[in-house]
């Protein structure tokens, strides 16, 4: 009877791939803070060791900030997923951002804070087609007031569904954000939960849907981005 020996796997190999799955890629918007604070590290332990220590733990905390984790987004249609990391700040009808163009009629709007502990990249809560990007500057208050949202630096865009069904996500600059990245333009087709955007380092996402969507978080609810399902949207009629 013949048997049939399994190939002996590479310790080191399996390590390395076990490393890659558990410790998350970097956002390229990261890479100059992280190199930068290497470069610092490196030049402060020539000149006093403990504070190289210090270095490299801001160093390794950078890296960490700015990481962007694989996420499993549900496949099934007409849902519209948290675009953000963070909790849920506030659920309300509110009137989309002028610059979008969508005219005054309330949406329902799910707001989520984030703080610098949560992961900073944006994805997508939809599939479809970029109609507008908008960017306006203003304030910078603590991104969990309510009036964030109209006063404070953002980066708005809408996204029009396969259906026709269109939804807005906003990204909000805070007290200590100020730089809001956001790698979409108008006319690109985009994969809902797939990475558009960034905010340094503290900041507020919010969700416009369909007034008659059905809404399945409450405040207080944490969210994973790409993830986490906020809401039913309506179908279109046509």
């Amino acid at each position: 009877m013949s048997t049939t020996e399994e190939p002996k796997k590479n310790p080191l190999a399996h390590l390395a791939g076990l490393a890659r799955d558990t410790i998350p890629p970097m956002h390229p918007a990261g890479r100059p803070f992280v190199l930068g604070a290497a470069a610092a590290t490196l030049l402060l332990r020539r000149l006093w060791r403990p504070a190289g220590v210090l270095g490299g733990v801001l160093t390794a905390w950078c890296a960490w900030f700015f990481r962007e984790p694989a996420r499993t987004t549900p496949s099934r249609p007409g849902l519209a997923v948290a675009p953000a990391d963070g909790t849920v700040s506030h659920i309300e009808p509110a009137e989309p951002p002028a610059e979008l163009g969508l005219g005054d009629e309330p949406m329902v709007r799910i707001s989520a804070f984030l703080t610098i502990f949560d992961v900073h990249v944006q994805r997508i809560p939809l599939a479809g087609r970029i109609e507008t990007v908008a960017y306006r500057p203003g304030k910078f208050l603590s991104a969990d007031l309510d009036k964030a949202s109209e006063d404070n630096e953002r980066n708005s865009m809408v996204i029009r569904g396969a259906d026709g069904t269109r939804v807005a996500v906003v990204q909000i600059a805070g007290l200590v954000a100020r730089r809001i990245v956001c790698s979409v333009a108008e006319g690109d087709e985009v994969a809902t939960g797939s990475t558009y955007g960034l905010i340094r380092f503290g900041s507020r996402v919010d969700l416009y849907v369909p007034a008659n969507s059905r809404i399945l978080v409450e405040p207080g609810q944490r969210t994973i981005g790409g993830e986490t399902v906020l809401a039913e949207l309506p179908q279109v009629r046509s």
